[in-house]
């Protein structure tokens, strides 16, 4: 294995492995990385309704996300800023230093990476209901969430290379978190996680889910891609079924597994995203302006629309 040279481009060298990866299963090619990167620069300048300048990592993060095809990066970076303006309830006001009540979620530590999988992929355990529903919006619990993706998607190559399997523990979770879950919010988050980031869920496992979350399960699939639908597994109380997904070396002792206890996993999450508050700042002035958009512009009804996009549910 050949070590990466990154040229020009001011991005992160990656590992003999990660490089062989890319290049087999995501068409990476190192020696056209430079003229990739500089395709998507010369087609952000004539994007008049794009507010944003993402540098060089940002631009081979999407790039790999969407497997070198240049029409799917433009799109999905196109969606990445449109969702920055068409939902600000998620994506506006993430000052850390000054929005106590996201440091406040941020802290309860409901998400975080734990250990790769013995393929090499990025596991991470998100432990629901953390948050008190009277006391938090969802939105807000949402936004601290999307904040994470913004962090991984910067940070983690082996999660945007390799992809990602996660953990979804529900013993936690009420009935009052059930309720806040709307339809067109449970539309608009699955929207703007599954068409505005670069990122390929490999595993979607569930543990402890209580059977009044039927419903609202049933819901995200029904917006999701049939492909991560294929990916999802329920294995309700059965630590043992969770295991033939996610090796016990992927997860915290309190599930039985070797990589440290939950309490300092997330700690040292929340630390990096608290690090990462410069970001958010700056980040706070990147979106859209429709007005500017060739053609036609985009509205919250395009994106997020209900009609239509219902498969069949039983909900009973």
């Amino acid at each position: 294995m050949i070590a990466d040279d990154v040229g020009n481009l001011k991005i992160r060298p990656l590992t003999p492995e990660l490089l062989d990866h890319a290049m087999r299963k995501l068409n990476e090619d190192p020696k056209r990385r430079e003229a990739d990167v500089q395709a998507i620069r010369d087609w952000l300048k004539k994007q008049a309704h794009i507010v944003g300048q993402p540098d060089d990592q940002m631009i081979i993060t999407f790039l790999r996300g969407c497997k070198f095809s240049l029409e799917r990066t433009k799109e999905k970076l196109d969606m990445y800023y449109t969702i920055k303006t068409m939902v600000p309830e998620l994506f506006k006001n993430r000052n850390l230093k000054k929005n106590e009540v996201l440091q406040e979620i941020l802290k309860l530590g409901f998400f975080f990476p734990v250990g790769e999988d013995d393929e090499g992929r990025k596991v991470y355990v998100m432990v629901g209901g953390k948050d008190e529903p009277g006391k938090y919006k969802v939105e807000d619990v949402m936004k601290v969430n999307f904040m994470m993706m913004d962090h991984i998607m910067m940070h983690d190559d082996v999660s945007v290379i390799k992809g990602t399997v996660n953990v979804m523990d529900m013993a936690q979770m009420k009935m009052a978190h059930a309720t806040q879950m709307m339809p067109s919010f449970i539309k608009k988050i699955t929207v703007c996680s599954e068409e505005g980031y670069p990122f390929r869920p490999q595993g979607m496992n569930f543990i402890n889910m209580a059977s009044f979350l039927n419903t609202i399960f049933k819901l995200f699939q029904s917006f999701s891609k049939e492909k991560i639908n294929r990916r999802t597994f329920v294995h309700g109380k059965d630590l043992e079924s969770l295991y033939k997904k996610v090796p016990r070396k992927s997860l915290p002792k309190e599930y039985g597994g070797d990589a440290g206890s939950v309490d300092d996993l997330a700690k040292d999450f929340v630390d990096k995203i608290l690090a990462f508050n410069d970001w958010f700042v700056a980040d706070e002035k990147n979106g859209v302006d429709e007005k500017k958009r060739t053609g036609k512009s985009k509205t919250q009804q395009d994106l997020f629309g209900m009609e239509g996009s219902f498969r069949q549910l039983n909900l009973d």
